[in-house]
């Protein structure tokens, strides 16, 4: 069980610090991608098909020749029957990619049970990444919070390895930063400028950084992307406490918590929840999906069905 004092080893022991090896065996628990019914695979193409009408490789339908029709394409068939002249339509496909935005606050480094929020939403960045190039698509992450950083997407074994291993160093590089980092609202706008239109963005947070321009942040970038949000909880922020005497390192050195009464209980739950209900709150105010992740939870286990969500619904 981890503690909720931050423990000062750099060992990445996969329960307060990242640990690499377990990132890349969480290839072998990897979902199913989810698969458009018109999909098929395509060397050097992208494995999804778009709305786009134009040269690919799927056909789409036949309509009316039009001057500047490629004469290539005529439908024989189809003008053979009709007595008109009848071109093919062709899907053109577009490469998906997936960005990963991994909260690196100091919040992030704490929990009760299992494992640290940080190295729980690590894990959760992993299963997405090998998930979506087992698809074959990209994935690409960007940290905020004590450190700014990016990876871009990159496609195949390559594209996960190389998110994996940002996401040991961003951990290891954050064990000792400071409280301070940027806000919500500030990062999305980054991630707005690095996703491209139409890819699929998750947002990896425990809801603390949240400020009061989150919301409208959440609703530009929803505008562009696909947006999901996985909440990071631990248990002492989503129930009641057992009865005890709870010590807990902040900014401002260690704090002592009694919570042997029932209303100690209750307030010290409500105290530690008003990170990730900010977030939850300002998530259902852009309409934009969430759910949330304890740290004892297994993302092969939670996700998949939270992965095929359709948009416009709310949270899992």
């Amino acid at each position: 069980m981890a503690n909720a004092n931050a423990r000062t080893s750099a060992d990445p022991d996969g329960v307060t610090g990242v640990d690499l090896a377990e990132l890349i065996a969480l290839r072998a628990r990897a979902g199913k991608p989810v698969i458009h019914p018109m999909r098929r695979q395509v060397p050097f193409a992208g494995g999804h098909v778009s709305a786009l009408r134009g040269r690919g490789m799927d056909y789409a339908e036949s309509r009316i020749y039009q001057a500047g029709d490629d004469s290539r394409n005529i439908d024989w068939r189809r003008t053979a029957r009709s007595g008109k002249w009848h071109t093919k339509v062709f899907q053109a496909e577009r490469e998906h990619a997936l960005l990963l935005l991994c909260d690196n606050h100091a919040t992030m480094r704490f929990g009760t049970r299992i494992r640290y929020k940080s190295v729980a939403a690590a894990r959760v960045a992993a299963w997405l990444a090998w998930t979506c190039v087992g698809g074959g698509d990209r994935v690409g992450a960007m940290a905020f919070g004590s450190l700014a950083a990016a990876v871009d997407p990159q496609a195949g074994i390559r594209g996960a390895l190389a998110v994996l291993g940002a996401l040991a160093r961003w951990d290891a590089r954050c064990r000792d930063a400071d409280a301070r980092g940027e806000s919500l609202s500030t990062a999305l706008l980054r991630a707005r400028r690095m996703a491209a239109p139409g890819s699929q963005v998750w947002l990896l947070s425990d809801g603390w950084c949240a400020d009061p321009a989150s919301t409208q942040s959440l609703v530009r970038l929803a505008r562009h992307v696909d947006l999901r949000v996985v909440i990071l909880v631990d248990a002492l922020e989503d129930a009641l406490a057992p009865a005890g005497s709870y010590l807990f390192e902040t900014a401002s050195g260690k704090k002592r918590v009694d919570a042997s009464t029932a209303a100690a209980r209750a307030a010290l739950r409500e105290s530690l929840a008003r990170g990730w209900r900010g977030l939850a709150n300002a998530c259902d105010d852009a309409c934009v999906q969430w759910t949330k992740f304890a740290t004892t939870d297994e993302p092969d286990e939670l996700l998949p069905r939270f992965w095929r969500r359709q948009a416009g619904s709310r949270h899992a």
